[in-house]
């Protein structure tokens, strides 16, 4: 079970994005990297095609570290660290273990 997964949101805290929220768009667990929203965005320069008879210069997220974000509770809106449960049925649960918000499970 891995930490961060698509769809949470995320604060960055390193970088030129830092201080920015964001959607998480997709993981790359083999690489420890993921896609957000909306950041580390770069140009990217196009030629012509059927798809796109313009071409031109698009701008798409890049891939930022992992280590880079911190996963924001949903509840509590406060970013933190994540920790894993494992519960009496044997099934695993996300947690949060920042100090408010008192072990408030991450779905």
């Amino acid at each position: 079970m891995k930490k961060v997964r698509k769809d949470d949101t995320v604060l960055i805290i390193a970088g030129n994005d830092r201080g920015k929220r964001g959607k998480v768009l997709k993981v790359f667990p083999e690489e420890s990297k993921v896609i957000v929203e909306g950041v580390n965005m770069r140009k990217r320069h196009t030629r012509p095609t059927q798809k796109m008879p313009q071409g031109g210069i698009l701008e798409i997220e890049a891939p930022i570290h992992v280590s880079n974000v911190k996963v924001v509770a949903p509840k509590a809106n406060i970013p933190t660290r994540i920790g894993v449960k494992v519960l009496k049925d044997g099934s695993k649960v996300r947690y949060c273990k920042h100090k408010d918000c008192d072990g408030e499970e991450i779905i």
